[in-house]
């Protein structure tokens, strides 16, 4: 078993990343349940395939499920509301610990009904993509949607434990898994070459299934994350901003498409990484080479790298003006991730959204 920490203090907790680890869930789960019982929220698609496995790892643990419609949709309002309150009726206190039993989805919207909960309850996080095994699932960022954009009503809330189960990964379509790449490939592409190397040397292996490639590259993942989040938490000092590569570019497309199943996140992530980059070079910051080093590698992933391929047809007006609602927008100016090569990303907060529109519509 691998397991790594985050450092945060009081609140510190550790990631378990060991095959099979659903099937022996009760090692590491029983201190957590209350009267012998954890409530488990998932959706629809890991009910059907990891929730059993849960149960069964369970043993004498009583599993109280919690199912709700799978995709990005979830990540709403309603479902929020239709959460707390299944959770309320089910006598939740603040000693109770939620499990959540699925993909960034189910992490993001359970971790925020935990943080707003009776103000705050715990909850451990037992992700089942791999873009939650290596990102979303470590990092206490939750949050859920709404029609201004994404992620943009939330929490910072840490889980209490994050048990990943490479095996989980066996039953994700393809595209599912490609999409979770996107965040492998991301560790990379901020500070590490050496990384960048490896996926361009295993990401075949990795798409096909090879256990440890994918092993390999979950456990790389949360380390890297856990040190960014031991140094800058809640996003204070700008190192922690370095793991939203992409992202700016990303969630603009992911609105244009209506956060739908016509772009997943990490899909949204792979071009807005390959659009930054490009970017960079357009600004004479980054060699033009890396930035299509970077192009080949996602595309050979069956990433997209283009708006085209990321069924995005708008002008850069329309995208800029996505990228307005950012979160991150403070004084009026967009703090944008850029890069001077591969592993060397940097914060820039001078970027002048109308050279951005104009780069994109170059880009259409």
């Amino acid at each position: 078993m691998i397991r790594v920490d985050v450092g945060l203090g009081e609140r510190s907790y550790p990631i378990l990343v060991d095959a099979a680890l659903l099937d022996r869930a009760a090692e590491q789960l029983t201190g957590y349940a209350r009267g012998g019982r954890l409530i488990v929220v998932t959706d629809e698609n890991v009910a059907t395939t990891q929730l059993p496995r849960l149960t069964a790892g369970l043993g004498e643990i009583a599993v109280v499920p919690i199912i709700l419609p799978a995709g990005e949709a979830t990540k709403s309002w309603g479902m929020l509301e239709r959460l707390t309150d299944q959770l309320l009726e089910l006598g939740v206190e603040r000693s109770d610990h939620i499990v959540a039993l699925g993909g960034g989805v189910i992490g993001d919207l359970v971790g925020f009904a935990a943080a707003i909960l009776k103000r705050g309850c715990g909850f451990i996080q037992v992700p089942t993509t791999l873009l939650a095994q290596v990102d979303s699932s470590v990092g206490g960022k939750t949050a859920i949607n709404t029609r201004a954009g994404k992620n943009l009503v939330g929490a910072f809330h840490q889980p209490d434990l994050v048990l990943i189960d490479p095996t989980t990964l066996d039953t994700l379509a393809p595209r599912e898994v490609r999409a979770g790449y996107a965040e492998v490939v991301k560790y990379g592409l901020i500070d590490d070459f050496a990384f960048f190397s490896w996926c361009e040397a295993h990401s075949a292996a990795l798409l096909a299934g090879d256990a440890e490639a994918r092993s390999h590259a979950i456990a790389h993942g949360v380390a890297a994350k856990a040190r960014v989040v031991a140094a800058d938490e809640r996003e204070t000092t700008g190192t922690r901003a370095l793991l939203n590569l992409g992202h700016t570019f990303g969630h603009a497309l992911e609105a244009e498409t209506g956060f739908s199943e016509m772009l997943l996140h990490g899909e949204g992530v792979a071009c807005g990484m390959a659009l930054a980059f490009r970017f960079s070079a357009a600004l004479g910051l980054c060699p033009r080479q890396d930035a299509v080093r970077v192009g080949q590698h996602l595309a050979q992933a069956g990433l997209p790298t283009t708006l085209a391929e990321a069924h995005v047809t708008a002008d850069g007006a329309t995208l800029v003006a996505h990228m307005a609602h950012d979160k991150k927008m403070a004084g009026g100016r967009l703090p944008f991730l850029l890069a001077r090569g591969i592993g060397k990303t940097f914060l820039a907060k001078d970027v002048d959204l109308a050279e951005v529109a104009r780069f994109l519509d170059g880009e259409r």
